[in-house]
């Protein structure tokens, strides 16, 4: 079983950067699948990003391709998401989610943890 807490999510002016972190519990971190889903008011959770449990392999959603960047360190058990060229259409709230044997790394069904997420805000 695994823990995830999301930190770094501020209010940011359009065009600015941040960095997501996914911090986890347990000592098989480095088995897990991770991804990066956000929720804006009134729309359904959406995939941003997910990198695999060797960190080989990264995908992500077509409104953040070219923007952001997944990346783990395992030694520290963190997961990061690096955001560049922020718009204010990303504003939402960034969750994490975890789980070994993750088939569709976009569907978050195959998630079983999730963090209590972060809000991110970025305006125009």
């Amino acid at each position: 079983q695994v823990q995830l807490v999301e930190s770094g999510g501020r209010l940011v002016q359009a065009g600015g950067s941040l960095r997501l972190s996914c911090a986890a519990s347990g000592r098989t971190f480095s088995r897990y699948t991770i991804g990066w889903f956000r929720q804006a008011p009134g729309k359904e959770r959406e995939f941003v990003a997910a990198i695999t449990w060797g960190g080989g392999r990264t995908y992500y959603g077509d409104s953040v391709k070219g923007r952001f960047s997944i990346s783990r360190d395992n030694a520290k058990n963190t997961v990061y998401l690096q955001m560049n060229s922020l718009k204010p259409e990303d504003t939402a709230v960034y969750y994490c989610a975890a789980d070994t044997n993750v088939l569709v790394v976009t569907t978050e069904n195959e998630y079983n943890y999730w963090g209590q997420g972060t809000q991110v805000t970025v305006s125009s």
